[in-house]
């Protein structure tokens, strides 16, 4: 295929997609809602803008919804939010996932910051909200806890990454930022890096939840606040290779691996087609490719605990 025919398949495939810009919150069922509102207000630092008996919805301290928590039996996460471009009609969602035999459906009352939305299915079974408004909640003035700025991303385990991979790229408009190897890929929908990662493996569930914060003071803060309340850091502080992201990783109290990250890559010019340059990069520029998976894991910093590799799917053979 010649790249003119790339390019035009590419240019075809834009102009269907549904265009995600960001991720919004996700939405986790646990069996204990109250120890887990309790956590994430207390020691993360999130705000309850709405608490029931069997829902909470938590923002950040600059007002965006960043997590639900809803009573359930078991400990998962069953929903992710993205939001569209404003000017993309959400009935051209449900028309375009009916074309590629995706059942959707408009659905109100999401959120309290998210009147509208359509829901569908993802291929792992989460259901995915595409929301093109909302509405923030009151800015918090007082800060505690780490207080992240907003949630960064999410990793999956799924039985085949590469078929993920492209359900997300020609459905909803992701990037691949990196590969490492053929077994896990590393999408964006905006400047970050990833947004979305997906790692294949035996079985499919969430293998973490990422939320940035704003730079290395902030680290900082989050390390000691994690060492007060005697949450054990997993992993970190490090630096990975693939999108150079500073991170360290706990487990929250339904055992859900948690990442803090800070100074990852950024794709500021998609037409220029690298990451903005950065001190610590290998390559320049620093272009999406595919990494080993030594190299990509980690630059510096201590190897994980086994309390974090418990999660973590065997290592495919080269």
């Amino acid at each position: 295929m010649t790249s003119r025919h790339r390019d035009d398949r590419r240019e075809q495939r834009t102009a269907v997609m549904v265009p995600v810009q960001r991720i919004g919150h996700a939405t986790y069922a646990t069996p204990d809602l109250a120890r887990q509102v309790a956590y994430y207000t207390e020691i993360i630092g999130f705000t309850a803008a709405e608490r029931g008996r069997d829902r909470a919805v938590l923002t950040t301290r600059l007002g965006h919804e960043v997590l639900v928590l809803e009573a359930g039996a078991a400990a998962q996460c069953t929903r992710v939010s993205f939001q569209i471009a404003p000017d993309f009609d959400l009935n051209r969602a449900i028309a375009h996932f009916s074309k590629q035999g995706v059942r959707s459906e408009r659905r109100t009352g999401i959120t309290p910051g998210i009147a509208d939305a359509v829901v569908f299915a993802d291929p792992k079974g989460t259901e995915i909200e595409l929301f093109s408004a909302f509405d923030e909640a009151a800015p918090r003035g007082t800060i505690h806890g780490i207080a992240p700025m907003k949630l960064g991303h999410q990793a999956f385990i799924v039985p085949d990454a590469k078929s993920m991979t492209d359900f997300y790229c020609d459905n909803l408009g992701f990037r691949v930022s990196d590969w490492m190897e053929d077994f896990f890929s590393f999408l964006r929908c905006g400047t970050d890096h990833h947004t979305v990662n997906f790692r294949t493996g035996a079985k499919t569930f969430m293998h973490h939840i990422a939320f940035e914060l704003q730079d290395w003071a902030h680290m900082h803060t989050a390390c000691e606040t994690l060492g007060i309340h005697k949450v054990p850091i997993l992993w970190g502080p490090l630096r990975h290779g693939i999108g150079h992201n500073i991170a360290i990783y706990h487990r929250d109290p339904d055992d859900h691996i948690v990442e803090f990250y800070t100074e990852m890559d950024q794709m500021k010019n998609e037409a220029l087609g690298y990451f903005d340059p950065r001190p610590w990069h290998e390559d320049r520029p620093q272009r999406p490719k595919v990494w080993d998976r030594h190299s990509g894991a980690i630059v510096w910093g201590t190897p994980p605990a086994p309390d974090y590799l418990r999660s973590r799917p065997a290592m495919p053979a080269r």
